[in-house]
């Protein structure tokens, strides 16, 4: 054993890198699956559902318009963030989230209270020119949103697939989503979205 020193680890390119690889890797188990079986990382807060069919799209739409790489969905449990944005994020907000919109940057405002602040008319006037309501903004517009049916005929199949990944989606609830679409646009469904961010935390307390 007095051989396997640190001079030798540190002269030995391939070991060093064993070895970092097994530090990383029992490290990381031990901080990460303990999370498995915690409630509260497990388990959605009181009153949290999933996303109906038209908030399901409005998210995909949120995702493919890449919303995400300017606004972030996660308050922080410091003072300044909370005073802001509202109760900080919990991890039982997530559960239905695949994946789920935390981001990291803030070139606009986080979104994760964003849920009932604003009327629905607000949101689409600021969608389609954000600088018809705050004159300084740099977001881009979305018109075409209004332009663009909600319905890309996958909805049924989206929802069929989540529910085998946990989401308890009912067969009705599944039967009536195309219905639920049907003369709805991309811009109410995205508005639908948001207006449900947040909400269920809102109500819990």
């Amino acid at each position: 054993m007095s051989g396997f020193t640190h001079a030798r680890i540190e002269k030995s390119l391939p070991l060093m890198i064993a070895l970092v690889i097994v530090a990383i890797s029992f490290g990381g188990l031990v901080e990460i699956v303990p999370l498995f079986f915690q409630k509260s990382t497990t388990e959605a807060v009181a009153g949290l559902k999933p996303y109906d069919a038209l908030q399901l799209t409005g998210r995909d739409i949120y995702v493919r318009e890449g919303c995400y790489n300017c606004h972030s969905q996660m308050i922080r449990p410091f003072r300044a963030e909370t005073e802001r944005y509202g109760h900080y994020s919990v991890a039982g907000e997530f559960v239905y989230d695949r994946p789920f919109q935390w981001g990291s940057k803030r070139t606009g405002p986080d979104l994760a209270r964003v849920g009932g602040r604003y009327t629905d008319e607000w949101h689409r006037v600021h969608m389609i020119n954000p600088r018809d309501l705050v004159p300084e903004s740099n977001m881009p517009g979305y018109p075409w949103l209004a332009r663009n049916p909600a319905d890309d005929g996958l909805i049924q199949k989206k929802m069929a697939t989540l529910r085998k990944l946990g989401h308890p989606y009912s067969d009705d609830e599944i039967a009536r989503a195309p219905e639920a679409l049907k003369g709805r646009t991309e811009l109410d469904a995205l508005i639908a979205y948001l207006q449900g961010l947040g909400t269920a935390i809102r109500s819990a307390r």
